[in-house]
């Protein structure tokens, strides 16, 4: 078999790594401060803020962090769904990479379903039901 055969596994694999991205993007800019706050750890999180102003623009555009981080993981479902179809190669240890290759990305993609799913709740639900 080609090297071809293995094209949508290895796409469905780079579709939910790419998810999982997004997903830590969501997690950094709305979780983390969160978290760090509540443990009492708000002078840590001002150096964090100090070394890294940028996670103070990503909070600031959280929505557009979320559009992505979904955006991002629709893509990675779609990726993950037409290579669950495709054909493994016939030759075992291709077969065993292929087979390999969609666990990891399934394992991914749900890492990255449920850090986008805390994420919302941390960005979104939880300073409604606080206020």
């Amino acid at each position: 078999m080609s090297d071809s055969t293995l094209k949508p596994v290895r796409q469905s694999l780079w579709g939910a790594f790419g998810a999982l991205l997004a997903s830590s993007g969501a997690m950094v800019c709305c979780v983390l401060p969160a978290v760090m706050v509540s443990l009492g750890a708000g002078a840590s999180l001002v150096g964090l803020l100090g070394a890294f102003p940028q996670l103070i623009w990503l909070s600031e555009r959280k929505g557009w962090v979320f559009m992505l981080a979904v955006a991002m993981l629709l893509v990675a479902g779609y990726l993950l769904s037409r290579a669950r179809t495709a054909p493994c190669p016939a030759d075992p240890k291709m077969a065993m990479a292929c087979q390999r290759l969609r666990r990891w990305s399934v394992v991914l993609y749900a890492i990255s379903v449920v850090g986008t799913f805390i994420g919302f709740l941390f960005a979104f639900v939880l300073p409604v039901l606080m206020s």
